[in-house]
């Protein structure tokens, strides 16, 4: 056994660079996990930088100077992050109140019509047992929307961490625009000269962090924004809390999309019932979905490395458990580092010390 085990660790643990890229790990994850919530503002500003890369290297190509396209990109954002406080903000805020008011009654709607089932089916279940599931049912949902409640009132920044987010994340954002070959060489500069195993990783993640980053925040703005046109024209209650939930749910892939019909269609009911109203919001909020798992996906993703679904939904679960909101939106980024590192991990003489191994996947 003691063989075994020295072999192991000779054969994983033999390089230097494998000792160092394990503490860098273990560091990091230290790190995120007991520091995550502070560290929310830088990144924060880190997911907006990259997407304002987009608007620099375009200014760039046309020909303007580094500090013109930094200013132009930086000015849309600070445009952008007024007209969400100044405007999107309090809408939402508003619609969010007058909904919670309104749930109460939309469950006793619901459950006016579930009543009705019994007699439908005697043969199957009798009143007392739809009674008896009903309580129970009840029960749960409560305790569930009360848990939710807490998780989201704790959750939510109180009014100095949402000043300190207006304060430092345009700080953050402005320099990491301006100095960002200087930040990226003072990271370096920690990295021992020859390291061949990082570089592997940072080869095959430079492209698709970035991708992803850009990719996931275009589809928000596409799934968000045609599901509030689509609300609208529908004249939908809370048009714009409900676009902005489907907009999000993209975050979590195959979760997201489920959990956010049951609000949609919620509302639907308790507005038309089931007339010709519901069914037309059944199937453009049908069409929505299938464009976009279909279509945009394939679309805005295909750099991107393909993971299994198995995968996907673990590393959901496991970061969105860990870091909360943060976790979600780089839960693929995070497994596909993790993929990265697999492969580039230095291994013993017998398998090519320092080189990649193919990847199976």
């Amino acid at each position: 056994m003691k063989d075994i085990l020295k072999n192991w660790l000779e054969e994983y643990f033999g390089s230097e660079e494998a000792v160092l890229l394990t503490v860098m790990l273990i560091a990091s994850a230290i790190v995120l996990v007991t520091l995550g919530g502070i560290l929310g503002p830088l990144f924060a500003s880190l997911v907006i930088t990259f997407l304002l890369q987009g608007i620099v290297k375009t200014m760039q190509k046309i020909g303007a100077s580094h500090m013109l396209a930094i200013i132009v990109a930086y000015v849309v954002f600070i445009l952008m992050m007024l007209s969400l406080v100044i405007g999107v903000a309090p809408l939402i805020g508003r619609q969010t109140s007058v909904l919670v008011g309104e749930t109460p009654a939309m469950l006793a709607q619901l459950q006016h019509v579930l009543a009705g089932l019994p007699e439908k089916y005697a043969d199957y279940i009798t009143a007392e047992q739809f009674n008896l599931i009903w309580l129970h049912v009840s029960t749960e949902a409560g305790r569930f929307a009360e848990q939710l409640l807490t998780v989201s009132i704790n959750s939510f920044p109180g009014l100095v961490a949402l000043l300190v987010y207006l304060f430092l994340v345009p700080l953050l954002v402005f320099f990491m625009l301006k100095d960002q070959q200087l930040l990226i060489a003072m990271v370096l500069d920690l990295l021992p000269s020859e390291r061949p195993v990082l570089n592997a990783i940072w080869a095959e993640m430079d492209v698709q962090f970035a991708n992803y980053i850009r990719g996931k925040a275009i589809e928000i703005l596409v799934v968000g924004g045609s599901s509030l046109v689509a609300f609208v024209l529908l004249d939908l209650k809370y048009a714009a809390l409900l676009a902005l939930l489907v907009g999000l749910s993209v975050l979590i892939p195959y979760i997201g999309a489920s959990l956010v019909t049951i609000p949609v269609l919620l509302v639907g009911y308790a507005q038309w019932g089931f007339g010709s109203e519901f069914l037309w919001l059944f199937f453009v909020y049908g069409a929505i979905q299938f464009l976009d798992g279909n279509l945009l996906v394939p679309l805005l993703f295909s750099e991107v490395v393909n993971l299994h679904p198995v995968a996907i939904i673990g590393a959901v679960l496991l970061f969105g458990g860990l870091w909360g909101f943060w976790g979600f939106f780089f839960a693929i980024p995070l497994a596909t580092l993790v993929k990265a590192i697999y492969n580039a991990w230095p291994r013993g003489a017998g398998r090519g010390d320092g080189q990649p191994i193919a990847d199976d996947a």
